[in-house]
């Protein structure tokens, strides 16, 4: 039962937390969660201590790992460069395609919101139509909604 049960009569009886024949099976979900505070990141599912990634570009220990998805900062630049400066590719269709987060302006680089908060946070600078660089952040809250903020 190695070490997380007791043999009785050839049979495993598991202590608590621990399931199969022979207790190898941790029911511990802590190894699966992700840093966003979700089990196997919301795209899989927590097997004895293990993460089944059930969403097929999502690899890793939990989930997390992505390797044909676009970061946070490219998936979302055109949305921000629409709303902040009213340019870009979905300049057109900002009005229904971008507003899916909340969206805060802010004077300079060293007034956008540092690590060290609560929410997971995204660093980014893109380059917008003209070839300028602009600088958001990108978080969510515990509630599911995204906050952007946004150097003028």
């Amino acid at each position: 039962c190695i070490g997380n049960g007791i043999c009785k009569c050839r049979v495993c009886e598991c202590f608590p937390n621990f399931t199969g024949s022979a207790c190898d099976c941790s029911l511990d979900t802590f190894p699966c969660m992700a840093s966003n505070g979700q089990i196997c990141n919301g795209r899989g599912t927590c097997e004895c201590g293990t993460c089944n990634c059930t969403d097929p570009k999502f690899q890793g220990p939990t989930c997390e790992m992505c390797q044909t998805c676009l970061g946070v900062c490219a998936e979302h630049k055109d949305c921000v460069q629409c709303r902040a400066f009213d340019k870009g590719e979905k300049k057109e269709t900002c009005s229904q395609e971008c507003m899916h987060f909340n969206m805060t302006r802010v004077e300079s680089r060293d007034k956008l919101p540092q690590p060290g908060q609560p929410d997971p946070l995204s660093h980014c600078k893109e380059k917008d139509v003209d070839d300028c660089w602009f600088y958001f952040t990108y978080s969510v809250n515990s509630n599911g909604e995204a906050n952007v903020h946004v150097v003028e």
